[in-house]
């Protein structure tokens, strides 16, 4: 990492946790959140088509039994609604920040020294594309995502906020599948990547999504990814995966585990629906 000297890794959570973050200083980029607005608005006309159901039980039909099955009912969802809600703003780029602490882990892991190109996997709205650009002026930038029927609508969406956030460096963004990136081997002078092995859908072996980002990196370039590492179901033994990828070629790789606690994440995100068992790889390819 550039001035990595001067600027030490942070390994104490209360160093995350007070951070002066710069993403999103204009206030104008828009990087969306991992709760989805549209499963918030669900929440909320559930709740209350719940309660309306559980007034009109009251007024109308007084019956003990089912008052109590939807009271309890409407309680859940409420309650479900309101720890959602709260995760929401924990996450928020211009709440909580916990998100761009997370992203801040893997910039802070890639050892690059900002020259030459970078491939952000699954990108989504630019948000840690954005990031490395702001760390490192002197790259040129890649995002890939599969958008889906979004894609037109998503790539004017990074557009506008890396202009947002008034990056110069040359920045570009295209649709692709991570588990078959459309680039030769040895593209990319560095690769980093934030939650989106565990959700591609095309490829069930999340080791292989790993193995194809390494792929697209230069022999001695540098990578840092970013995953539920720590889940067992996804990545099985994480020692023996690492010792793996060693054998194959890797020349230097190194693994954190539960990364989700050095960015001082509270024990009320940390489940396995959130961002529980997460962790790092990172080293040269």
């Amino acid at each position: 990492m550039t001035n990595r000297d001067e600027q030490p890794l942070r390994t104490d959570p209360a160093e995350y946790a007070a951070a002066e973050f710069e993403l999103q200083s204009t206030g104008q980029a828009d990087y969306g959140n991992c709760v989805p607005s549209r499963l918030m608005r669900v929440l909320f006309i559930l709740c209350g088509v719940l309660l309306l159901v559980f007034a009109l039980l009251l007024i109308v039909w007084a019956h003990a039994s089912a008052l109590i099955v939807v009271g309890l009912l409407c309680a859940l969802v409420i309650a479900f609604t309101v720890y959602m809600e709260l995760c929401r703003r924990l996450f928020a780029f211009d709440g909580g920040g916990l998100m761009g602490a997370m992203h801040q882990m893997v910039v802070d892991n890639l050892d690059w020294d900002g020259r030459g190109r970078l491939l952000d996997i699954g990108c989504g709205a630019a948000a840690l594309t954005a990031r490395c650009a702001m760390t490192f002026p002197d790259g040129e930038f890649t995002g890939i995502d599969d958008w889906g029927a979004t894609r037109s609508r998503a790539k004017e969406q990074c557009e506008a906020n890396a202009r947002a956030e008034g990056i110069t460096a040359p920045t570009s963004f295209v649709e692709g599948d991570a588990a078959h990136l459309d680039f030769p081997d040895g593209s990319f002078d560095a690769a980093v990547s934030n939650f989106v092995f565990h959700e591609v859908r095309s490829e069930p072996d999340k080791r292989a999504l790993v193995r194809e980002a390494l792929r697209v990196v230069r022999p001695g370039g540098a990578f840092s990814f970013q995953d539920l590492f720590a889940q067992p179901r996804l990545y099985g033994d994480m020692t023996a995966f690492v010792q793996e990828l060693r054998a194959e070629g890797v020349s230097d790789i190194e693994y954190i585990p539960h990364t989700e606690n050095l960015v001082g994440a509270p024990s009320w995100v940390r489940t396995p629906w959130m961002i529980r068992n997460a962790g790092i790889l990172h080293g040269h390819r």
